[in-house]
């Protein structure tokens, strides 16, 4: 039976997808997909295996999804140094993080070398066009997880990315109004902002900025701007490390804007039960929006007919100067450096990695 096509003059993956798909009795199939340089017959295996079950999802419909999604996916996430989550089985089961090309990765899915925080170099996968995202679920990947840089210039970040989490005793309704308060502090410093949902009960603020500065200082800025919003909101917004001192508050988690830190990517799958997707909202629709409403099965539509909220994030990158004075105000009035994750080496300035109780029964 003929699948459906996407036709349009500018759409550089118009009609993505063409020629046919085997029979799901030899559980293998072959997708035909277009992209900027050339049709890829991409394998999928499996394809009738459940991903998510509960809501009767397949590999195969994983992949369709992906192919559906390729433009605004890919300019989202396309480009960077990617890690992909991949499972054995559903997702109700182990999944690891696949940095590196395995062996065997068809050529037109690239690597650039990056540099991690323990200083180690190696290479790391980049995706440039949809038979790389749909090779990727052959993989077994569900979740794409993008660095907040570019591959040709990896040290350099041109994203601003604040994870605003919510914590226990909170709701989605408290995170929503700590949105819209970051939007205004990122307007105070001159940055344009942009939301997405983080495909469970967060959301993501994004800014896009001049590739200028490397990854810590770019995690200043972001401290800046959440200690700002958590002055303006100090009984709604926290950025404590230590989850016991956080209390029901919104979590600025201010380390995920370190070297090597990823959130999922914008119209990435989740690895939940209904197969929520981590989905671009407006501003003027994030009041009302539902979370759960943005799934495999929902968000081509949406795309259709509403669009691409974050079409334009790259138009007019900002710089990081405004928050970077503020930083140094900060510093001066004896706010410093915050915890790192447990992983990262001892960084200068930080504070002790100790909890705080823990602090308090050794003294």
């Amino acid at each position: 039976m003929p699948l459906p096509r996407r036709d349009g003059a500018d759409d550089p993956y118009a009609g993505y997808l063409r020629g046919y798909i085997g029979p799901m009795a030899s559980e293998a199939t072959i997708l035909d997909v277009v992209g900027p340089h050339d049709v890829r017959q991409v394998r999928v295996s499996s394809p009738s295996r459940l991903v998510w079950p509960q809501v009767g999802l397949t590999k195969l419909d994983l992949a369709r999804y992906l192919i559906d999604v390729a433009p605004p996916f890919l300019r989202a996430n396309g480009g960077r140094p990617v890690s992909l989550q991949r499972f054995g089985g559903d997702v109700d089961g182990d999944s690891f993080f696949s940095k590196n090309p395995p062996r065997g990765a068809p050529a037109y899915v690239r690597s650039e070398t990056v540099t991690y925080p323990s200083g180690r170099s190696h290479p790391q996968l980049v995706l440039d066009e949809p038979a790389a995202a749909v090779w990727a679920i052959q993989m077994n990947t569900i979740v794409f997880h993008p660095w907040a840089s570019r591959a040709n210039e990896p040290d350099l970040p041109d994203e601003l990315r604040i994870d605003l989490d919510p914590q226990p005793g909170t709701t989605f309704s408290d995170v929503v109004l700590a949105a819209h308060a970051l939007r205004g502090v990122l307007r105070e410093a001159g940055l344009d902002a942009f939301v997405k949902t983080s495909g469970n009960r967060g959301l993501h603020v994004f800014s896009a900025i001049e590739p200028a500065h490397e990854f810590l200082t770019v995690r200043r800025a972001v401290i800046a701007a959440a200690r700002e919003l958590e002055r303006r909101m100090p009984e709604q917004v926290t950025t404590a490390w230590w989850k016991e001192e956080r209390g029901a508050r919104i979590f600025v988690d201010y380390n995920q804007a370190n070297r090597d830190r990823t959130m999922a990517g914008a119209y990435s799958p989740r690895a939940l039960p209904h197969a929520p997707v981590s989905c671009p909202v407006s501003w003027d629709e994030l009041t009302g929006a539902d979370p759960a409403v943005f799934t495999l099965r929902t968000v081509p539509e949406r795309l259709r007919t509403v669009g691409d909220p974050w079409e334009h994030l790259h138009a007019e990158p900002g710089t990081i100067d405004v928050l970077l004075a503020w930083w140094e105000r900060d510093v001066a009035a004896g706010l410093g450096e915050l915890p790192f994750p447990p992983d990262f080496p001892k960084m200068p300035g930080e504070p002790p990695r100790v909890q705080p109780s823990r602090a308090r029964r050794t003294d």
